[in-house]
């Protein structure tokens, strides 16, 4: 009789498992991102959820929840049902560096799982049309020339971009004023109106821009020059060596999800990046689309995690 009651239960829990992997997703998925609407996270998110709600044939939907250097959007993923129906379009800024600066109610190393790297891109250093500056030697030449009279914008405190600004001003030797924003799209306003001279905003964001004429792109902070960007100098090229920055963005899920969602996840996931047309829009934005492994991509998460929090206690740098 016991082995028969087994057997049963057995039988009842794969049939629950089988259903359960059929049926995802159940109802509308949410993909929260810690940015406004029009910057580089929501940009990526927005073809995520097109393709995710054509393939797996669900209603996708992105959710911008800007502030907080990214972290608003991730402390919702974190406290979400475990089911796989909230997902975070998160980038290095919330994950690796703002849990060294701001008190978070969770644990971004421990509540939010991995599911994989969709792009990994170059910041720029771009300054707006009207400064009278064409190359890095010239802008450095400006700063010097008028202390703490030049702002840069970035998507918040303690994001890349700050900390690349940060890093900047150490390295040439200058001093400018952190003018922190909710994202890129207010950013973009002010610098065009000459409100803000530069920002060291990511391509994927910045490009649009630079295409139009409004951003003069000046160095990308990365040991390569972007394949986007071919005439632009890296920083090291144009004579500011000692520091680099680049933005990967990613996406995770809440932890507790069960193992087969998350497996549906990261296979439809890697499956959308090999697409052609997503290869075409991600390079276009000046990325190099994620081919690691979503192991590579926990390893690659923690790492940040390590180097900035080492660069932040270095620098000094606080809320």
């Amino acid at each position: 009789m016991t082995k028969f009651i087994a057997y049963v239960l057995a039988t009842l829990m794969c049939t629950w498992s089988a259903n359960a992997q059929t049926t995802f997703p159940n109802k509308p998925v949410k993909l929260m991102v810690g940015a406004g609407a029009g910057g580089g996270t929501d940009i990526i998110a927005r073809m995520l959820a097109e393709k995710m709600s054509d393939s797996l044939k669900g209603n996708f939907i992105v959710e911008n929840k800007p502030g907080a250097s990214n972290t608003i959007a991730a402390d919702l993923t974190a406290k979400a049902a475990p089911d796989g129906h909230t997902l975070l379009v998160a980038t290095n800024t919330g994950q690796a560096i703002a849990p060294h600066l701001i008190k978070l109610s969770f644990d971004p190393m421990k509540d939010l799982i991995p599911v994989g790297l969709v792009v990994t891109v170059p910041n720029v250093l771009v300054v707006g049309a009207a400064v009278p500056a064409n190359t890095v030697k010239e802008l450095v030449a400006l700063m010097k020339a008028k202390p703490e009279a030049f702002k840069y914008a970035s998507s918040g405190v303690g994001s890349t971009q700050h900390i690349a600004g940060e890093g900047f001003d150490i390295a040439a030797g200058v001093k400018s004023i952190h003018i922190p924003y909710k994202g890129s799209t207010q950013a973009h306003l002010d610098i065009i109106a000459g409100n803000v001279q530069m920002m060291f905003d990511t391509t994927s964001s910045a490009m649009g821009q630079i295409k139009a004429g409004k951003f003069k792109p000046l160095a990308v902070t990365t040991p390569q020059r972007s394949a986007e960007l071919p005439d632009v100098p890296t920083l090291a090229e144009a004579g500011v060596a000692g520091f680099e920055m680049s933005t990967w963005y990613g996406v995770f899920v809440t932890a507790g999800t069960p193992s087969d969602v998350v497996t549906k996840l990261q296979n439809e996931l890697a499956r959308i990046i090999k697409l052609p047309d997503v290869q075409a829009k991600l390079k276009g934005l000046g990325g190099e689309p994620g081919t690691i492994s979503p192991d590579e991509f926990s390893k690659l998460n923690k790492q940040e995690f390590e180097r900035f929090g080492k660069l932040i206690k270095q620098a000094n740098i606080k809320m």
